[in-house]
């Protein structure tokens, strides 16, 4: 049972919290977005109502919908969770979520468009960008100064630039002097 689509990965369960079926989560990103959020997507257990969210140093305890013991709370250890890009709660100007960046054409510096996001994934000490392009897939770091993401009028992301600072060969193209 694979995520729904227009749906975030927010992490995954590390287990119970208490014995009422309070289960600790680790946060990708800031924890801050799920403490309001009224569902979440259960890896192989579907759609849960988040009957509380309270915060917890570095993530989020949650109480779901028919997670009622800490055996419950259990069961759920390691599994992913994901919010739906709709229930996300909104951001300030020059902020964005992760799933804001899917879709979007990736640029070099001289404004040539040279790929296009697919996804984006956290590889623990820094996040990349999973990218196709004309020679298939290749893994961008999502870090200044290789990556701007540009916005639009509204502040929301419209494309990914690369700077001049970009390693040559991050998407294939031969890096050998003539």
């Amino acid at each position: 049972m694979s995520a729904p689509a227009e749906t975030t990965r927010l992490g995954h369960f590390l287990g119970p919290h208490g014995v009422q079926g309070g289960v600790k989560v680790y946060v990708l990103g800031d924890a801050e977005q799920l403490l309001a959020l009224p569902r979440v997507w259960v890896e192989g257990r579907g759609w849960l109502r988040v009957r509380r969210a309270d915060p917890l140093a570095p993530g989020v305890a949650l109480h779901l919908a028919g997670i009622t013991s800490r055996e419950g709370a259990e069961d759920l250890r390691g599994l992913h969770l994901y919010a739906a890009d709709a229930d996300l709660p909104g951001l300030e100007e020059g902020r964005y979520y992760y799933h804001e960046l899917r879709g979007l054409p990736v640029h070099a510096p001289d404004g040539e468009r040279v790929a296009e996001v697919r996804d984006v994934v956290d590889a623990g000490h820094q996040d990349l960008l999973v990218v196709d392009h004309a020679g298939g897939e290749a893994f961008l770091p999502l870090q200044a100064p290789y990556v701007v993401v540009r916005t639009n009028g509204a502040g929301r992301p419209d494309a990914i630039v690369l700077t001049e600072d970009t390693p040559a060969g991050l998407l294939g193209e031969d890096t050998e002097e003539a």
